[in-house]
């Protein structure tokens, strides 16, 4: 029997003004260690360095109407400071804040949402163990 590592293996996101958009996800992810594996046109894909899996693609959408909307999104954050750094880099790099950096209790976790822009919620979550 095979042994994974990882639940998901890659997501796709289809943006509606690409341009932006990885503007965006280039930006917010560079906080939290991830950057562009491979780059070509109308596509980007992001990954850790030495791990391309599990990824992001990030593809122009060929109609604004298929633009990916309503999705939820988060990336591991190794610390607070991770979270702190993709939420400022995330509003800086056009996105709109859900919500700052705050510990959810609920959760055990550090979380920061914010509005990529397409709208879709993404989150950086650093889980705590107590």
């Amino acid at each position: 029997m095979e042994t994974t590592t990882s639940f998901v293996h890659h997501l796709g996101v289809f943006a509606s003004d690409f341009e932006a958009s990885e503007r965006f996800y280039t930006s917010a992810l560079e906080a939290l260690g991830i950057g562009v594996g491979h780059r070509a046109d109308g596509v980007a894909e992001y990954w850790r360095p030495q791990q391309d899996t599990p990824s992001l693609s990030l593809e122009r959408s060929l109609d604004e109407a298929a633009a990916t909307t309503g999705v939820h999104i988060a990336f591991t954050a190794v610390s607070r400071d991770a979270v702190d750094a993709f939420h400022a880099a995330a509003v800086a790099a056009g996105g709109v804040s859900r919500h700052v950096p705050r510990s959810w209790s609920q959760y055990r976790a550090y979380c920061a949402f914010v509005s990529d822009p397409d709208g879709n919620n993404i989150e950086a979550v650093h889980k705590e163990t107590s």
